[in-house]
Protein backbone atom coordinates (compact mmCIF):
# COMPACT_ATOMS: atom_id res chain seq x y z
CA UNK A 1 0.00 0.00 0.00
CA UNK A 2 1.31 3.24 -0.88
CA UNK A 3 1.78 5.87 1.78
CA UNK A 4 1.42 10.21 1.08
CA UNK A 5 1.58 12.74 3.56
CA UNK A 6 -0.52 15.56 2.68
CA UNK A 7 -0.23 19.20 4.70
CA UNK A 8 -3.06 21.62 5.27
CA UNK A 9 -5.29 18.41 4.83
CA UNK A 10 -8.15 20.07 6.39
CA UNK A 11 -9.93 22.00 3.85
CA UNK A 12 -9.72 22.96 -0.15
CA UNK A 13 -6.50 21.65 -1.82
CA UNK A 14 -5.25 19.14 1.08
CA UNK A 15 -8.95 17.93 1.86
CA UNK A 16 -9.61 16.70 -1.68
CA UNK A 17 -5.97 15.40 -2.13
CA UNK A 18 -6.95 13.39 1.61
CA UNK A 19 -10.63 12.11 -0.16
CA UNK A 20 -9.40 10.99 -3.96
CA UNK A 21 -5.75 9.51 -2.39
CA UNK A 22 -8.13 7.54 0.39
CA UNK A 23 -10.44 6.35 -2.19
CA UNK A 24 -7.69 5.23 -4.27
CA UNK A 25 -6.55 3.15 -1.49
CA UNK A 26 -4.06 4.88 -0.18
CA UNK A 27 -2.55 4.95 3.37
CA UNK A 28 -2.71 8.90 4.00
CA UNK A 29 -1.14 10.90 6.49
CA UNK A 30 -3.21 13.98 6.65
CA UNK A 31 -2.33 16.91 8.33
CA UNK A 32 -3.52 19.84 9.76
CA UNK A 33 -3.07 23.02 12.30
CA UNK A 34 -6.14 21.78 14.39
CA UNK A 35 -7.38 18.57 14.09
CA UNK A 36 -10.32 18.78 16.29
CA UNK A 37 -11.88 21.77 14.72
CA UNK A 38 -11.13 19.56 11.25
CA UNK A 39 -14.74 18.59 10.97
CA UNK A 40 -14.90 17.31 7.25
CA UNK A 41 -11.24 15.93 7.86
CA UNK A 42 -12.27 13.99 10.89
CA UNK A 43 -15.46 12.82 8.77
CA UNK A 44 -13.14 11.11 5.99
CA UNK A 45 -11.02 9.83 8.97
CA UNK A 46 -13.76 7.86 10.15
CA UNK A 47 -14.99 7.09 6.09
CA UNK A 48 -11.76 5.46 6.02
CA UNK A 49 -10.78 4.53 9.22
CA UNK A 50 -8.18 1.89 7.93
CA UNK A 51 -6.59 4.43 5.34
CA UNK A 52 -6.74 8.07 6.78
CA UNK A 53 -5.07 8.80 10.41
CA UNK A 54 -5.09 13.28 11.47
CA UNK A 55 -1.80 14.39 12.48
CA UNK A 56 -1.55 17.97 14.01
CA UNK A 57 0.85 19.83 12.19
CA UNK A 58 1.23 23.69 12.27
CA UNK A 59 3.69 24.05 9.23
CA UNK A 60 4.99 27.65 10.70
CA UNK A 61 6.25 25.94 13.73
CA UNK A 62 9.57 23.84 12.88
CA UNK A 63 9.75 22.49 15.82
CA UNK A 64 6.53 20.22 15.71
CA UNK A 65 7.54 19.82 12.02
CA UNK A 66 10.84 17.84 13.96
CA UNK A 67 8.58 16.33 16.39
CA UNK A 68 5.99 14.91 13.72
CA UNK A 69 9.00 13.45 11.39
CA UNK A 70 10.59 11.34 14.77
CA UNK A 71 7.22 10.02 15.69
CA UNK A 72 6.69 8.84 12.54
CA UNK A 73 10.17 7.41 11.97
CA UNK A 74 9.89 4.00 10.78
CA UNK A 75 6.93 5.17 8.12
CA UNK A 76 8.02 5.47 4.68
CA UNK A 77 6.66 7.85 2.64
CA UNK A 78 6.05 7.47 -0.96
CA UNK A 79 4.54 10.85 -1.89
CA UNK A 80 4.93 14.02 -0.15
CA UNK A 81 2.45 16.95 -0.67
CA UNK A 82 3.34 20.17 0.58
CA UNK A 83 0.50 22.10 0.28
CA UNK A 84 -0.91 24.39 3.33
CA UNK A 85 -0.44 27.81 2.13
CA UNK A 86 -1.66 31.49 2.88
CA UNK A 87 -2.60 34.13 1.04
CA UNK A 88 -2.45 37.41 3.12
CA UNK A 89 -5.78 39.48 2.96
CA UNK A 90 -3.27 42.46 3.20
CA UNK A 91 -1.80 41.61 -0.16
CA UNK A 92 -3.04 44.21 -2.50
CA UNK A 93 -2.67 44.97 -5.99
CA UNK A 94 -1.72 48.86 -5.10
CA UNK A 95 2.23 49.52 -5.31
CA UNK A 96 3.19 51.36 -2.13
CA UNK A 97 0.76 49.52 0.01
CA UNK A 98 2.76 46.99 2.30
CA UNK A 99 2.30 44.79 5.08
CA UNK A 100 5.72 44.03 6.45
CA UNK A 101 4.84 41.48 8.84
CA UNK A 102 2.28 39.51 6.82
CA UNK A 103 5.20 39.45 3.79
CA UNK A 104 7.39 37.79 6.56
CA UNK A 105 4.76 35.33 7.70
CA UNK A 106 3.79 34.42 4.16
CA UNK A 107 7.63 33.64 3.07
CA UNK A 108 7.48 31.67 6.74
CA UNK A 109 4.58 29.87 5.36
CA UNK A 110 4.88 29.33 2.03
CA UNK A 111 8.62 29.46 1.22
CA UNK A 112 10.50 28.20 4.56
CA UNK A 113 7.61 25.86 5.69
CA UNK A 114 7.55 23.54 2.78
CA UNK A 115 11.33 23.58 2.90
CA UNK A 116 11.84 22.64 6.74
CA UNK A 117 8.84 19.85 6.03
CA UNK A 118 10.98 18.37 2.62
CA UNK A 119 14.43 18.45 5.09
CA UNK A 120 12.41 16.77 8.26
CA UNK A 121 10.85 14.19 5.78
CA UNK A 122 13.74 13.57 3.67
CA UNK A 123 14.27 10.14 5.69
CA UNK A 124 10.97 8.96 5.00
CA UNK A 125 10.72 9.77 1.32
CA UNK A 126 14.46 7.74 0.38
CA UNK A 127 12.76 4.84 2.47
CA UNK A 128 9.29 4.81 0.66
CA UNK A 129 9.05 3.32 -3.21
CA UNK A 130 7.62 6.14 -5.61
CA UNK A 131 10.03 8.40 -3.73
CA UNK A 132 8.13 11.66 -4.82
CA UNK A 133 8.47 15.51 -3.45
CA UNK A 134 5.49 17.84 -4.95
CA UNK A 135 5.07 21.74 -3.81
CA UNK A 136 1.65 23.21 -4.21
CA UNK A 137 3.02 26.41 -5.91
CA UNK A 138 0.55 28.87 -8.16
CA UNK A 139 1.35 30.20 -11.48
CA UNK A 140 1.03 33.92 -9.83
CA UNK A 141 5.11 32.26 -8.90
CA UNK A 142 6.26 32.85 -12.76
CA UNK A 143 8.55 35.32 -13.53
CA UNK A 144 7.27 34.88 -17.18
CA UNK A 145 3.50 34.87 -16.65
CA UNK A 146 3.51 38.11 -14.81
CA UNK A 147 1.79 40.36 -16.78
CA UNK A 148 -0.26 42.43 -14.47
CA UNK A 149 2.15 43.32 -11.51
CA UNK A 150 0.53 43.63 -7.71
CA UNK A 151 -0.25 40.52 -5.39
CA UNK A 152 3.72 41.40 -3.74
CA UNK A 153 2.90 39.23 -1.09
CA UNK A 154 2.03 36.01 -2.71
CA UNK A 155 3.96 36.27 -5.70
CA UNK A 156 7.23 36.36 -4.25
CA UNK A 157 6.69 33.70 -2.09
CA UNK A 158 5.64 31.64 -4.31
CA UNK A 159 8.37 32.62 -6.77
CA UNK A 160 10.93 32.07 -3.83
CA UNK A 161 9.20 28.17 -3.37
CA UNK A 162 9.94 27.21 -6.98
CA UNK A 163 13.56 28.33 -6.61
CA UNK A 164 13.82 26.31 -3.51
CA UNK A 165 12.21 23.22 -5.32
CA UNK A 166 14.28 23.51 -8.08
CA UNK A 167 17.23 23.52 -5.39
CA UNK A 168 15.54 20.12 -3.82
CA UNK A 169 15.10 18.70 -7.32
CA UNK A 170 18.77 18.28 -7.48
CA UNK A 171 19.87 17.72 -4.00
CA UNK A 172 17.41 14.88 -3.67
CA UNK A 173 17.71 13.90 -6.43
CA UNK A 174 21.20 12.20 -5.52
CA UNK A 175 18.62 10.29 -2.92
CA UNK A 176 16.13 8.78 -6.12
CA UNK A 177 13.88 11.27 -4.89
CA UNK A 178 11.90 13.52 -7.36
CA UNK A 179 11.04 17.07 -6.83
CA UNK A 180 8.59 19.21 -8.91
CA UNK A 181 5.85 22.30 -8.49
CA UNK A 182 2.74 22.08 -9.20
CA UNK A 183 0.14 24.92 -10.28
CA UNK A 184 -3.38 23.51 -9.47
CA UNK A 185 -5.33 26.07 -11.55
CA UNK A 186 -7.51 28.81 -10.30
CA UNK A 187 -9.61 26.77 -8.43
CA UNK A 188 -13.17 27.68 -6.12
CA UNK A 189 -12.14 27.36 -2.50
CA UNK A 190 -12.02 29.93 0.13
CA UNK A 191 -8.23 31.19 -0.93
CA UNK A 192 -9.52 30.83 -4.76
CA UNK A 193 -13.05 32.69 -4.42
CA UNK A 194 -16.19 32.61 -6.14
CA UNK A 195 -14.84 33.54 -9.57
CA UNK A 196 -12.57 30.55 -9.78
CA UNK A 197 -12.20 28.47 -13.30
CA UNK A 198 -12.00 25.01 -11.98
CA UNK A 199 -13.13 23.15 -8.51
CA UNK A 200 -11.76 20.81 -6.31
CA UNK A 201 -12.02 17.40 -7.90
CA UNK A 202 -10.94 18.61 -11.46
CA UNK A 203 -7.84 20.04 -10.06
CA UNK A 204 -6.77 17.44 -7.62
CA UNK A 205 -7.83 15.01 -10.32
CA UNK A 206 -5.22 16.49 -12.81
CA UNK A 207 -2.36 16.97 -10.07
CA UNK A 208 -2.97 13.09 -9.37
CA UNK A 209 -1.82 12.46 -12.70
CA UNK A 210 0.85 14.94 -12.76
CA UNK A 211 2.33 13.22 -9.48
CA UNK A 212 1.49 10.09 -10.59
CA UNK A 213 3.60 10.44 -13.94
CA UNK A 214 6.81 12.28 -12.62
CA UNK A 215 10.12 10.53 -13.26
CA UNK A 216 13.54 11.65 -12.17
CA UNK A 217 13.83 13.47 -15.69
CA UNK A 218 11.17 15.29 -14.68
CA UNK A 219 12.36 16.70 -11.55
CA UNK A 220 12.74 20.32 -10.42
CA UNK A 221 9.86 21.03 -13.66
CA UNK A 222 6.98 23.48 -13.38
CA UNK A 223 3.72 21.89 -14.07
CA UNK A 224 0.15 22.92 -14.24
CA UNK A 225 -2.92 20.38 -13.39
CA UNK A 226 -3.33 19.71 -16.56
CA UNK A 227 0.07 18.34 -17.63
CA UNK A 228 1.37 21.53 -19.60
CA UNK A 229 4.60 23.01 -18.19
CA UNK A 230 4.54 26.52 -17.07
CA UNK A 231 7.79 28.73 -17.51
CA UNK A 232 9.72 30.17 -14.58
Amino acid sequence: MANVLITGANRGLGLEFTKQYAEAGWNVLACCRSPEEAEELLQLATRFKDLVSVHKLNVGNFYQVDELAASLADQAIDVLINNAGIYPDSDTEIFGDADYDAWMEAFRINSLAPFKVAQAFTPHLANGSLKKLANITSKMGSISDNTSGGSYIYRSTKTALNMITKSLSVDLGKKGITAVVLHPGWVLTDMGGPNALINTEQSISGLRKVIDKVTLADAGKFYAYDGQEIPW
